[in-house]
Parts: structure tokens; C-alpha cells; sequence
């Protein structure tokens, strides 16, 4: 399949946005779909159909499907990916249309950053909230809607672009809600665990 520019645009944004919650799964699945021969990938991603990339990412997807089923341990995960995922989906955007076209890679690198923060912030909050929970049932349903909605997503922006973006919108809107609603709660859980630890102090 050779994209159009529609679908690359979407795919941009996939890239970015997916790397915020699975990059592993990202670099694997974009990469396994250019090796089947299922995509044309652009230029700039053809790298990721290496088959020594394909092994590391998919190695680490593996890694990463099961420390984000445990509780805690997935916030810790997320800590220690902060700094790899925003650059990372960065860096796929760019390689959508950085081959070709510097400018559009550009403007595909800011709009990567730009998503792949937003959700990463966004399930970083909502793991660290759920976590707070004593059963582990919603943080492993959580973790299993995460390993369904990226492929789901990454599928719709190359077969249905417009559908993709709409579902992005969506998704972008919950996301800023989750973001500004439960920073207040973290914040008020840290300032909870504070107390108790200078009363323990005292």
C-alpha cells in the first residue's frame, strides 16, 4: 500500500500519539508492517524494518506488556520512559515525511512531540491515580485497552485517515480532562502523604 498525503499526515500523528502510551509497540508494529510488505513506509521509517530492530522492539514490548500490568511498577516504567517517549515520537513524525520534505518533517516532529507528551502525560496521571486503588483489576483493564486502542489507532490512520483523526479528537479532549483533573487529585495525595510523613517524624 503506497500512502497518500492524507494518510501520511495521519500517520504522523499516530506516531506521536502511540508513543506516548506503547512505544515499543509503535516501533515494532510500524516496522513489522513494512516488512510484511503490508505498507510502503516512507523513506524516513524504513529503518525500523531492520530485522535487528524488529527483534529489540520487540523484545521490549514483551518487557513492557507485563511491567505495565503491575501495579506501581508501571508508574515506574513510565518514569523511567519520560524521557525516551516525547523525543521518540518526535523523531517517528519526523521520519514520516523527514526523507523528503525538511519543512513538513518539521512541522511533523513539533506535532509528534506535542501528542506523544500529551498522552504520555495523560496515561502517566491515570496509572499513578489508579494505582492509589488496593485491587489490581482496573490498572491490568486499563493496561489491556492501552494494548488494543494503539494497533486500533495506528490500523485507522493508514486504512481510514478521517475516521483516525476524529477518534484522535476524541481522544486528545479526554486526555486534557484527565490531565487537568487528576493533576489536582495527585497533588492533593502528595500533599496527604507529606503530612503523614511529618507526623510520623514528629
Amino acid at each position: 500500500m503506497n500512502l497518500d498525503t492524507t494518510q501520511l499526515v495521519a500517520l504522523a500523528a499516530a506516531l506521536g500519539w502511540a508513543s506516548g502510551l506503547r512505544l515499543y509497540a509503535v516501533v515494532f508494529l510500524t516496522g513489522l508492517s513494512g516488512w510484511l510488505g503490508w505498507v510502503q513506509l516512507p523513506s524516513g521509517l524504513q529503518v525500523l524494518q531492520s530485522p535487528v530492530l524488529l527483534s529489540v522492539s520487540g523484545a521490549l514490548v514483551a518487557v513492557e506488556f507485563l511491567a505495565d500490568k503491575i501495579p506501581w511498577v508501571d508508574s515506574a516504567w513510565d518514569v523511567l520512559n519520560t524521557a525516551i517517549r516525547i523525543p521518540a515520537g518526535a523523531a517517528l513524525a519526523y521520519g514520516v515525511f523527514g526523507g523528503d520534505e525538511a519543512t513538513w518533517g518539521a512541522v511533523a516532529a513539533l506535532l509528534g512531540g506535542g501528542l506523544a507528551a500529551t498522552a504520555h502525560a495523560a496515561k502517566s496521571a491515570t496509572r499513578a491515580a489508579v494505582n492509589t486503588s488496593p485491587e489490581p483489576f482496573s490498572n491490568i483493564g486499563l493496561s489491556l485497552l492501552g494494548d488494543a486502542f494503539v494497533p486500533g489507532m495506528l490500523w485507522l490512520s493508514v486504512n481510514q485517515p478521517l475516521w483516525f483523526f476524529a477518534g484522535l479528537a476524541v481522544a486528545l479532549v479526554a486526555m486534557v480532562a484527565v490531565i487537568v483533573l487528576l493533576s489536582r487529585f495527585l497533588r492533593g495525595l502528595v500533599q496527604r502523604l507529606r503530612g503523614h510523613w511529618r507526623a510520623a517524624a514528629a
